[in-house]
């Protein structure tokens, strides 16, 4: 009994000393508050004055002058004038983000290819068809590989543009100057297979004559033989001419 006493004393002791705790007081201090007035809007006045006056004499003449409140003024039209300057900023980084919008999406799509790309295939199908003739016109080895080189060249440049981060603008000059140099190195191929396939029909000509027996003695015979053809036939109508004019001249 005395213990269930006792726990409920001290209980209740606890309990007051918690309540006595969280009890809040106010004490009214208005030097205090003067100070903090002067400090926040620069009105009123320091007290006590003979402290002040004794102890802090320099503080007391430029407290109302040094009040917050023009500084939170300064601050508030700073930050009002930097509302249109962050507006200004956001709204020129909204119209780059369209434009570098734009432009990812320029570079990301080959629209080059597709207008020009027919072109470049056609005129390396062309250099390729023209390389597999050097073999068939007599040219060599080692020209057919050289040749296969520039065309190895011009794919691996028309691929690395394909897949580079270009505009299309920049994209489309890159094919039109890939497509130009294809048909140069063309038509210098071209002349040379023309002299190659010129240099073996003059070579299998002279062959030729080298291999056929020339009958000299039979053409100076055959054209003795026709000379003297002509000869008897001149004569012949000569002859023949005068009979005529005699026979006329006696008749008369």
């Amino acid at each position: 009994m005395k213990v269930i006493i006792a726990t409920l004393t001290f209980l209740i002791l606890s309990l007051s000393n918690l309540m006595a705790q969280v009890q809040v007081t106010y004490n009214h201090d208005s030097p205090k508050q003067n100070q903090i007035t002067v400090q926040e809007t620069g009105a009123g006045a320091l007290t006590p004055e003979f402290y002040y006056w004794m102890l802090h004499n320099k503080y007391k003449k430029s407290a109302a002058i040094k009040n917050k409140l023009g500084f939170r003024t300064t601050a508030g039209i700073g930050l009002y004038n930097q509302v249109d300057d962050a507006e200004k900023i956001d709204s020129a980084f909204t119209k780059r983000a369209k434009i570098e919008a734009l432009n990812v999406t320029d570079r990301q799509v080959d629209i080059a290819w597709n207008t020009e790309g027919h072109k470049v295939r056609s005129a390396m199908e062309r250099f390729q068809k023209n390389i597999d003739r050097i073999l068939l016109c007599g040219g060599s080895v080692d020209d057919s590989k050289r040749w296969q080189e520039y065309h190895n060249i011009y794919h691996t440049a028309i691929r690395i543009i394909r897949n580079a981060y270009l505009p299309n603008a920049q994209r489309k000059r890159e094919y039109l100057g890939i497509y130009a140099d294809i048909e140069k190195q063309n038509e210098i191929l071209l002349k040379y297979l023309v002299r190659l396939h010129s240099a073996n029909q003059t070579e299998l000509l002279l062959e030729a004559q080298n291999t056929v027996n020339i009958d000299k003695g039979g053409i100076a015979s055959a054209a003795m033989q026709r000379w003297k053809e002509s000869g008897k036939r001149t004569s012949g109508s000569g002859n023949h001419g005068g009979s005529e004019s005699n026979g006329e001249h006696i008749d008369r």
